[in-house]
């Protein structure tokens, strides 16, 4: 029996860093610290496994060796004119590193999960930078807490006592000196934990962030309610954030995917700067998968842009709506497509989904999912964090060494030794090895 203590989580963006996982003959056994999803995960994740590579023959999916899957991915991304390669918010961070230089080589278009969830608030920094901290600040010298668009109580559940309302803090002795404020258009379980719930029109984030910068420099807001609340109650919630210490918002899609999106982090930000005149506050996107937020980091220091990067032309080039993923499908100028730790024909729209099936298609991951049962290929990929380590970045834009506690089944490999291999009959096959 071994006791690996400080295994980080992979699940969501928390990257929780404390877990402390049992072995037994190449096992997990028992776990601690984590949240029930974490604890699913580590327990439960070689239940139901692909072990073996599929290739597609006569319309169905057999067994083959990962030669000839490796050359069979190869083949379709040298062949193809326009491929897409898309995922990686669940692999490691050297794997989407060998992903970008993939698709490099064959003049195709790499994407990840954010340009479907987070891309609008990348965007937004673009243009304003990002006001922010980590989330080791947060828990230590943070005395106001507002979580907009999100619910962590679902989807981050150790999110609050690990970082907002109940850590053991440096600095805040008492959690009752924390206040939590919820905004939202649904009355969540987080909204019911919060000191403040702002239950606001739907649609109307914008409007309530361009109304509480004019309440914080004494402005008059001429309409009697914005966003469905009473002025009266926005000019409160503004002195509240004025008198804070140190102040941090938290947003989830609720703000980067409703009426307004990227604008809406715009607005964000100029608030928080706003605010920075007055007192200490800063702004961190809530992540969801464990490497989402890794997936946008590499691209951009490896191709100058985070997500829906196209190297068709020769060079990086990014023009989100138009060389994101869905959009490309859904004009139907891909015409073949790698994915990698993902399931895009479960989430995409229709009309992305289809054409996403209809051409060669190839999938690396560690399970079967609905996208893999139309792939042409499937690679299974050893889970990182589990069987194989990486690096990989918290919700904050920090990184962390996730370790291995188990060893693979026998013959499948990380996602990024799939990749170099693939990667290297790439070059063959164009005669550059």
């Amino acid at each position: 029996m071994v006791i690996y203590e400080n295994v980080l989580c992979s699940v969501c963006g928390c990257l929780c860093d404390d877990i402390e996982v049992t072995v037994e003959e190449n096992k997990i056994v028992k776990v601690r610290n984590a949240c029930a999803m974490g604890t699913t995960k580590l327990l439960n994740y070689y239940k139901e496994r692909n072990t073996k590579p599929l290739i597609k023959k006569d319309g169905k999916l057999i067994p083959t060796n990962l030669d000839e899957a490796t050359s069979k991915v190869a083949e379709i991304l040298v062949n193809a004119e326009y491929p897409l390669i898309y995922g990686w918010s669940l692999c490691s961070s050297e794997a989407i590193k060998v992903g970008i230089e993939l698709a490099e080589e064959v003049g195709g278009v790499i994407d990840n999960q954010a340009s479907v969830c987070h891309g609008p608030g990348i965007q937004a920094l673009h243009n304003s930078g990002l006001p922010t901290c980590t989330l080791g600040e947060v828990k230590h010298r943070a005395d106001l807490i507002i979580y907009w668009g999100c619910n962590p109580e679902d989807a981050h559940p150790r999110h609050l006592t690990r970082y907002t309302l109940s850590p053991k803090s440096k600095f805040i002795k008492d959690p009752k000196e924390r206040k939590l404020v919820v905004i939202d258009v649904r009355n969540t379980i987080t909204a019911k934990k919060a000191n403040l719930f702002i239950n606001i029109e739907q649609g109307a984030d914008f409007e309530l962030i361009s109304a509480l910068r004019a309440a914080l420099k004494f402005e008059e807001i001429e309409e009697e309610r914005v966003a469905g609340l009473a002025v009266e109650q926005i000019e409160e919630f503004a002195e509240m954030l004025r008198s804070c210490k140190f102040g941090v918002i938290f947003f989830g899609q609720g703000l980067t995917q409703s009426l307004g999106k990227s604008k809406n982090i715009e607005a964000a930000i100029a608030l928080v700067k706003d605010l920075n005149d007055y007192t200490k506050f800063a702004l961190i996107p809530i992540r969801g998968h464990y490497n989402v937020a890794g997936a946008n980091e590499v691209t951009a220091w490896q191709t100058g842009f985070p997500f829906a990067v196209d190297f068709s032309k020769g060079y990086p080039w990014y023009n989100p709506g138009e060389t994101t993923a869905v959009d490309i499908l859904r004009r139907g100028e891909s015409d073949a497509a790698l994915i990698v730790g993902s399931d895009p024909l479960a989430h995409f729209p229709k009309e992305a989904a289809d054409h996403l099936a209809k051409n060669p298609l190839a999938v690396i991951d560690p399970d079967i999912s609905v996208t893999a049962l139309a792939a042409d290929v499937v690679i299974p990929s050893a889970f990182t964090g589990i069987e194989v380590s990486g690096t990989a970045y918290r919700m904050d834009r920090v990184g962390l060494l996730m370790k291995k506690v188990v060893d693979p089944p026998e013959g499948v490999l990380s996602d990024e030794e799939i990749l170099r291999i693939i990667l290297k009959k790439v070059r063959i096959l164009k005669g550059v090895a």
